[in-house]
């Protein structure tokens, strides 16, 4: 990798995204795609919009007639969960907030969660992780040195929410996941697949870690939910004209919301995670698809992303130091260990066992043989 990588014309992203591709105008395989999604977003206007929320709000509440809840929203504290339970809300929805506590939430997170279940009159499921198994598994991953340390969050966070969509038979997850805010696709080098449960418990049997209590998810549980039970994960915030800035004041205003310096930040580890060991250990860093997500929808100038990326992830360079002595602490490391981890070379995923093959053998199946639906 050269010192300078080559930077899309269009976007921020750069070469540093193993599967990237550029143009003879300089701009990246990432943007033009995210172009294609934008613009079948952008030929919807307002009136067509609301009629497709309007059909879909009516498909979820019928699915949900009889039952406690209508649809399952996933509430992380960050703005996008925020507004897409607002939304459901303001829509006549019944949603059960779902939200996972793996020990590293910020005291912001947790104040804005109980803020918005309160204020919203919605029921809040916590699944509260065991933290000592938790950490144990945590320091599997950092001693695999594999990038995705998140993968046992977000694998678990999947695994809670389908399995109480399953308890309560509901078909609807809504996210707040959006097009216009993080449609850009997540560059292969860049985390791993998140069923890949296989991948999970290979590397925990390596530390010597066995998973009692840490809800998983695997690929084949994944596909017959979806494909037998009929649940859907769905980007909710697609229904609407997503503008972040203009929502999170309207959130601050209205909710009391107060807001991030970047996206993910809610969680301390996740902080720390994006913030130095993604840049420092793989010389990543995650801002540039966020960022690059925003100048593709028009939500921010290229410049203004420049800008920001020459800053140091932590706005504040004291919160760094907090957040290691935090992290050192909790982790039971010494800063020695620390700098170890971080001086230590890289291992890929698959060089322990994993089933992100089949996901991607099942996805190439339905992409051929279903063109145009969601995979």
């Amino acid at each position: 990798m050269t010192s300078n990588p080559q930077e899309c014309t269009h976007c921020v992203m750069n070469a540093v995204a193993s599967d990237i591709v550029f143009d003879d105008a300089g701009r990246c395989n990432f943007c033009r795609d995210m172009s294609v999604k934008l613009a079948a977003s952008k030929h919807v206007d307002a009136d067509e919009r609301d009629r497709r929320l309007k059909a879909f709000v009516d498909e979820v509440r019928a699915a949900g007639r009889g039952k406690p809840y209508d649809c399952i929203v996933g509430l992380s504290g960050g703005a996008d969960s925020a507004f897409a339970l607002y939304t459901a809300r303001q829509h006549g929805l019944r949603p059960l907030a779902v939200h996972m506590d793996n020990g590293w939430n910020s005291e912001l997170a947790v104040n804005n969660i109980e803020n918005l279940v309160r204020k919203l009159k919605v029921d809040l499921y916590t699944h509260v992780v065991d933290w000592r198994e938790y950490r144990a598994l945590q320091q599997s991953f950092f001693d695999a040195d594999v990038i995705d340390v998140e993968l046992l969050y977000d694998n678990a966070m999947l695994a809670v929410n389908y399995n109480l969509a399953v308890r309560y038979g509901l078909k609807y997850l809504l996210s707040g996941s959006n097009t216009n805010t993080e449609g850009m696709r997540v560059p292969r080098n860049f985390n791993w697949n998140k069923f890949d449960r296989k991948n999970l418990l290979a590397i925990a049997r390596r530390g010597g870690v066995k998973v009692r209590s840490l809800p998983t998810i695997g690929v084949l549980r994944y596909v017959f939910d979806r494909a037998v039970r009929g649940i859907q994960w769905v980007p909710f915030l697609d229904y609407v004209d997503y503008d972040k800035q203009r929502c999170m004041d309207f959130l601050a205003k209205e909710l009391g919301y107060r807001p991030y310096p970047y996206k993910h930040y809610e969680s301390i580890f996740t902080r720390f995670y994006q913030g130095h060991i993604l840049p420092t250990k793989f010389g990543i860093d995650k801002r540039r698809m966020h960022l690059s997500s925003l100048v593709c929808s028009g939500q921010m100038s290229r410049e203004k992303a420049k800008g920001l990326l020459e800053q140091s992830p932590y706005p504040d360079p004291d919160d760094l130091q907090v957040d290691i002595d935090y992290f050192l602490k909790k982790m039971g490391w010494s800063a020695e260990d620390l700098d170890a981890y971080l001086a230590r070379p890289e291992r890929a995923h698959d060089e322990f066992p994993s089933e992100a093959w089949l996901y991607d053998k099942l996805a190439d199946f339905h992409r051929r043989h279903f063109p145009g639906a969601a995979t």
